[in-house]
């Protein structure tokens, strides 16, 4: 299995943006954590969602192939069921998010942008931060206003209430903060 420091090394390699970057760190993280919550293998959810967009910059001006050809840069790194994951993120590419890795994929991508909004407009940035300030957070339309709640809520899919996935992701975070920044 790939190690962090190599999945991180990949990024780094590929994506010089240093937002996208922390994005990717911050998703390894709550995957991280929600692999640790499930029973699942860490180091793999790890890595999933660490490279899980290494083709972005590349692809942004094709979006359909966005997920198709990170799977194809990290193939030699990970197992199908994580490069399916990675296929399955974006919903362009005709993959359907479907077992517990995709759909947490699909939720983690989505949750990090809503903690890094919310860790913007908090003078403590990630430090405190609850879940109950993230639900609120989530009923305003125009907070945040590109990160999908749909895509977020499909952690109950999954068998985890929003509570428990918001705290999951909140700590997850809090865990690699100071790397990202907040």
């Amino acid at each position: 299995m790939i190690s962090r420091e190599e999945s991180l090394g990949l990024v780094k390699k590929h994506v010089k943006n240093r937002n996208l970057v922390n994005h990717m760190i911050a998703v390894s993280a709550i995957m991280k954590g929600m692999a640790n919550h499930f029973g699942e293998e860490p180091a793999l959810w790890e890595a999933v969602g660490m490279l899980h967009d290494v083709d972005y910059e590349r692809t942004s001006d094709d979006f359909p192939r966005h997920g198709l050809l990170s799977a194809v840069m990290v193939a030699d790194y990970l197992p199908e069921e994580g490069l399916k994951a990675i296929r399955a993120h974006n919903p362009m590419t005709g993959v359907e998010a479907e077992s517990r890795i995709e759909i947490s994929l699909f939720s983690a991508d989505a949750i990090s942008g809503m903690i890094v909004a919310g860790a913007l407009v908090r003078p403590t940035r990630l430090e405190g931060m609850k879940p109950k300030s993230l639900r609120s957070r989530m009923k305003d339309k125009s907070f945040a206003r590109n990160v999908s709640r749909e895509n977020i809520m499909r952690c109950e899919e999954i068998g985890l209430d929003l509570n428990t996935f918001l705290t999951l992701s909140i700590e997850a975070m809090q865990s690699v903060s100071d790397e990202i920044g907040l």
